[in-house]
């Protein structure tokens, strides 16, 4: 019995045209994400910053890859330390909480000011205001995808704090109306 072959795209068009005239973005939106706060400690300094790509990719031993803007301080931080931590948000998590560490920069204002925290066996933060699970991780390997790097981590402690939905992307965006900042790997220019 023939199978019916349907060619999407040929890769010889890619050379003549731009591959955003050939992407249609929509695609990517297809893509399930969550909503985390990584954050780092470097000598006395603390930081963390949103993140949505935070993905779990062993499991013997367990290993978590983030991945982080080379503009941002939380990178500056995970490169020296060579430590993070990862805060599993909430869907009770407040836009407030989410534009301190999404939108505002560690290196204008304390992030961690007024806010429920533990320090972690790894001695960085972990954010426990609106978070249902954390997991502590040492830096094993990192990979330069372009404007971020790409943190594979061995998971070294990890815990739930509380019984709560954890906040995927899509939900930010349809439920909260949330946007990206310009570091965020999903965010696009406006055309």
């Amino acid at each position: 019995m023939k199978k019916n072959v349907y060619v999407i795209w040929e890769p010889a068009k890619i050379a003549d045209k731009n591959y955003r005239e050939m992407l249609n973005e929509k695609a990517l939106y297809t893509l399930n994400y969550g909503v985390y706060i990584v954050s780092a400690k470097s000598k006395d300094k603390l930081n963390g910053q949103i993140a949505n790509v935070v993905f779990q990719i062993t499991a013997e031993p367990p290993k978590i890859a983030v991945c982080l803007n080379k503009e941002n301080l939380t990178h500056v931080l995970v490169s020296e330390s060579k430590i993070f931590n990862v805060s599993v948000l909430g869907e009770c998590c407040t836009m407030k909480l989410i534009g301190t560490f999404g939108f505002k920069s560690g290196r204008d204002i304390d992030k961690f000011e007024n806010l429920d925290y533990i320090v972690g066996k790894n001695d960085a933060p972990i954010v426990t205001d609106s978070a249902v699970a954390y997991l502590e991780c040492k830096v094993e390997n990192t990979m330069d995808v372009g404007s971020h790097t790409l943190f594979v981590g061995k998971v070294t402690e990890g815990d739930l704090l509380q019984e709560d939905a954890p906040m995927t992307y899509s939900y930010y965006h349809v439920e909260l109306k949330g946007k990206e900042p310009e570091t965020a790997p999903t965010y696009r220019k406006k055309k």
